[in-house]
């Protein structure tokens, strides 16, 4: 199994993730994070998850085109439409088997991410770089993305899976095993998973 994260990923697109997430950016246009979302995808298909893939190896990725289409076309404002024809020109028929959508309330969504992000910056997490870019976003932006992810899981109902994140940590861990165990029978277990996953 090969664990991964966007943006990022590769060498060169955890380069472009600093870019992206650093508060130092916060005049980026929505079409310039757009494209940079999408050059790091496209580096990462490449170099990390087509090779993967060749090898029949399962590919576990932390956001993918889902999430540039609720936050930049959802919270940007850009619409699904640049980014779903950017999907087609860059990753082709590309698409995640099963994408699980952690469904939680957006301000202790952000808080999380907050707190994650001061700790990285103050170096006691894997870096510290600041990623608090997004998180200094409006309430009214992150509506517009958690809106935009729910009209993602409606169109594709089979592909996206929501899970109720508002329970405690072992519940939402509990209800995604038993998703991910129940749609490709992989015999996973609670301490596998969690080894797999852990940041």
């Amino acid at each position: 199994m090969i664990v991964t994260r966007e943006p990022g990923g590769t060498p060169t697109g955890e380069k472009i993730r600093q870019v992206l997430l650093d508060t130092r950016t916060a005049d980026l246009s929505p079409f310039a994070e757009l494209a940079l979302m999408f050059s790091s995808r496209a580096q990462h298909i490449a170099e990390v998850i087509q090779p993967a893939l060749a090898e029949g190896k399962i590919v576990l990725c932390d956001r993918f085109t889902d999430s540039t289409e609720a936050y930049q076309g959802g919270g940007r404002k850009l619409g699904s439409e640049p980014v779903l024809a950017l999907h087609r020109i860059l990753c082709g028929d590309l698409q995640p088997n099963l994408t699980i959508l952690m469904d939680s309330d957006v301000a202790a969504s952000v808080e999380r991410a907050r707190r994650r992000n001061k700790a990285h910056a103050n170096g006691k997490g894997k870096g510290k770089h600041d990623e608090n870019r997004f998180e200094q976003e409006s309430r009214a932006f992150f509506g517009r993305v958690r809106n935009a992810y729910q009209a993602i899981a409606d169109r594709e109902p089979l592909r996206v899976l929501v899970v109720n994140a508002r329970r405690s940590a072992d519940e939402t861990h509990s209800r995604i095993l038993e998703i991910v165990d129940s749609r490709f029978r992989l015999g996973l277990n609670t301490v596998s998973l969690r080894s797999a996953s852990a940041r």
